[in-house]
């Protein structure tokens, strides 16, 4: 995982008088790994810039632009960071005018830590590392197989473990509603553990993330419960594919099926609203 390291420091380098800055993970103090905003100013801190655990770095570029909207900046992202990136901008939650794209093609080993079917770019301006295939979500695909009865059982079980800690939400940069559905009272009662309704938290988020999941899992590797609940978005995306040929990130041009209008029993595109 060490070897993709110095040459994605030689770019930034390259890369930093041109920018106010780069978004990346540094190894910080006991080792832990966070995001980071390399600067020209600071450029021997390069000597701490990470890569791995994959730590998601989208959401942290929103902020910086909603503070700085005139920032000049560059971000590495991999395959699932880009994919995130490409529809935030798509929902208006981030600008891509004034932001450069450094490719993390991912390894063998961390396309299967995260069963990852596009483990690579291909919208960055500069990518470092070799692009490698997709590997089989084979736990997707064997619940996939079960039957209905067998779901259901499946996740009445997994939720049952939910303690409600938004901790799913509050780590995917594709959660950005201005009101949160999943604090109304009406639908998610709080103050009980476990929940009286636990699937209803889940359901609606599932909802929520139709056609913006970008598969990065971060859902569930910040799960203290350990739900696996990547299949179920997974699932809907193999769903959306299927009905709208729509997938996640893929296209910059495209709309996403949210912005599809029913007309005389056919889908037209309207595009995106000014």
């Amino acid at each position: 995982m060490t070897d993709r390291l110095p040459a994605l420091q030689e770019v930034i380098g390259k890369l930093l008088p041109d920018v106010d800055g780069v978004l990346g993970l540094k190894v910080g103090p006991a080792g832990i790994v966070s995001p980071h905003l390399f600067v020209k100013d600071l450029a021997d801190e390069l000597a701490s810039l990470a890569i791995w655990p994959k730590e998601p770095l989208p959401g942290t570029l929103k902020i910086i632009q909603k503070a700085h909207p005139d920032a000049k900046l560059a971000i590495v992202c991999r395959g699932c960071e880009e994919r995130g990136i490409v529809e935030m901008a798509k929902h208006y939650q981030i600008d891509l005018a004034n932001v450069t794209l450094i490719g993390l093609q991912c390894t063998q080993e961390e396309a299967e830590f995260c069963r990852c079917a596009k483990p690579f770019t291909v919208h960055a301006q500069t990518t470092i590392g070799t692009p490698i295939a997709g590997v089989p979500d084979t736990l997707t695909d064997e619940f996939a197989a079960l039957s209905r009865e067998e779901k259901l059982a499946f996740w009445k079980e997994e939720f049952l473990h939910c303690i409600k800690c938004y901790g799913c939400r509050n780590i995917c940069p594709q959660c950005f509603c201005n009101v949160c559905t999943l604090e109304d009272e009406t639908w998610v009662e709080t103050g009980r553990l476990p929940m009286p309704q636990p699937a209803m938290y889940h359901l609606i988020r599932s909802m929520h993330m139709t056609a913006k999941c970008v598969a990065c899992r971060e859902c569930e590797e910040t799960c203290p419960a350990g739900i696996p609940m990547a299949i179920q978005f997974r699932l809907i995306a193999r769903d959306v594919k299927e009905m709208f040929n729509y997938e996640t990130g893929a296209e910059i041009d495209q709309p996403p099926p949210q912005l599809l209008v029913l007309e005389e029993g056919e889908y037209e595109r309207t595009g995106l609203p000014h």
